[in-house]
């Protein structure tokens, strides 16, 4: 069980951001500029009250996994960052990010759409969480699923998600962030979050826009 992170240093935060966008910007595939990848900030294991130090370290944009954990820094930090939404997004708590946060980063179920559907949330940014490997214990839409999503009124798809298999040596999830890069070239779409701590360089090189790095800044 991961615990939650006892202190944040401003100045280590700082020093490792830069350090990050650094290999990022080597990373980076020819004509790519490094400093046009977001960093995201994966602050679930973050207290309320040690937020403030990310802003401070220079974090801009504050990836949540829990809603209520949102809703609770928001209302104590909600000037300090961008949020997006980065966890699970369960269906009946879909329409209650509406307007919350900049991005939803895991619609990943019709269940979902249909949700937002409803709620008639057209303007909310979202990214279609593909499993692209298609595993069976991961969440995620198939590939061949993902015209449903974009044919829809109820959300306004910009991107794409994805979580490739575990494993222990980065290079092998290269594949996968090619093939989710591919799918959305093929359907015009722009803006990819693929690439978390542990092989946010790789998912760089195969064109992610948006790395979610959590104990990286802080450790």
């Amino acid at each position: 069980m991961v615990e939650l992170v006892k202190n944040v240093d401003p100045e280590k935060v700082g020093s490792n951001l830069a350090e990050i966008r650094e290999r990022i910007a080597v990373a980076a595939p020819a004509g790519v500029a490094g400093d046009s990848v977001e960093v995201v900030a994966a602050t679930k294991y973050v207290p309320n009250d040690l937020m403030p130090f990310l802003a401070e370290g220079g974090v801009t944009v504050a990836g949540e996994n829990r809603f209520q954990d949102l809703l609770s820094k928001q209302e104590s930090h909600g000037d300090l960052f961008t949020w997006d939404f980065i966890g699970d997004l369960q269906s009946r708590k879909a329409p209650a990010l509406v307007g919350k946060v900049r991005l939803i980063h895991s619609l990943g179920s019709v269940s979902a759409l249909e949700k937002l559907e409803r709620a008639d949330s057209g303007d909310q940014e979202v990214l279609v969480q593909v499993n692209i490997a298609q595993e069976e214990s991961k969440s995620g839409v198939s590939p061949d699923e993902l015209s449903r999503f974009l044919d829809s009124d109820g959300c306004k798809v910009v991107g794409l998600m994805t979580m490739p298999p575990y494993t222990e040596t980065p290079e092998e999830s290269r594949r996968w962030f090619a093939a989710l890069r591919e799918l959305g070239d093929t359907h015009g779409l722009q803006r990819f979050s693929m690439g978390t701590s542990q092989d946010y360089e790789i998912a760089v090189s195969e064109g992610a826009t948006m790395v979610r790095v959590g104990s990286l800044l802080w450790n």
